[in-house]
């Protein structure tokens, strides 16, 4: 009984905030009052009106597009490279790779405004992208990692015994084994561009501004409902991908 209700308590207390904000982005007045006095898609037609919110929609979603699939080649290549390969320096690889995770994002955001400026891609989509694959790639290495540690390398073994090479058995063999892992780490990629604010606010331009940039700015000069629009309209997305995965592959074998 104990256990159920602190659970309920937790849950309500991550759920809160929530529920605020979506019942907020229904609300017809600019700062609502609860209960709401009725319910309205004012805010929503407001972020179709203004389009500052458009432009930052599209870059964030050219970016997720560029990202999500380069990160997760990289990720699961390194991943098996430091599963299955022996060389010299493969922790010092290993720790490079994961660097990001220990690193503040703010010290990683200026060394990436240092080098990407004298590479003449600053404000640019190409170097928004750079940045967020590197801010992405532990997450993939790590996905890929469990699902090429769990796997039985008996498998992959008795493929190459049977005359099949490591490229043949890699792709027909580990690949489908890891798949899991690969798309738990397509996940943790494209929210994690989508929602990375650190490093893109030293890396975009005006012409290049992300939607968690823009939205950063927007609150930082004024107060502005439709911000919680665009939040309900992120939630639905989370919760419509989450479906997806759940019903395709299953959450337990991706998180």
């Amino acid at each position: 009984m104990l256990a159920g209700l602190t659970a309920a308590i937790i849950y309500l207390f991550m759920a809160l905030p929530v529920l605020v904000i979506a019942l907020s982005a229904f609300s017809p007045d600019a700062y609502p009052q609860f209960p709401l006095r009725g319910f309205s898609l004012r805010w929503f037609y407001a972020l179709a009106e203004n389009p500052g919110w458009g432009e930052a929609l599209n870059t964030s979603v050219m970016l997720l597009l560029i990202v999500t699939p380069v990160t997760v080649l990289l990720g699961t290549g390194a991943a098996y490279a430091l599963a299955r390969l022996q060389f010299r320096f493969r922790d010092a690889l290993q720790a490079f790779i994961l660097s990001p995770l220990m690193i503040p994002q703010v010290v990683l955001g200026i060394a990436l405004l240092y080098v990407l400026t004298a590479a003449g891609m600053a404000g640019t989509i190409a170097g928004l992208a750079v940045g967020h694959v590197i801010v992405a790639l532990p997450y993939t290495v790590r996905t890929a990692s469990v699902s090429l540690a769990s796997m039985d390398r008996r498998l992959e073994d008795a493929s190459m015994s049977l005359g099949a090479g490591r490229l043949y058995t890699f792709w027909h063999v580990t690949l489908p084994l890891i798949k899991p892992g690969m798309v738990a780490g397509a996940v943790f990629a494209a929210v994690t561009s989508f929602g990375e604010v650190s490093v893109s606010l030293f890396l975009t331009a005006p012409q290049t501004v992300t939607m968690p940039v823009r939205i950063f700015n927007y609150i930082d000069q004024t107060f502005d409902p439709a911000v919680n629009a665009i939040s309900v309209i992120f939630i639905f997305v989370a919760i419509i991908t989450l479906v997806v995965i759940e019903k395709s592959i299953g959450l337990t074998k991706v998180l």
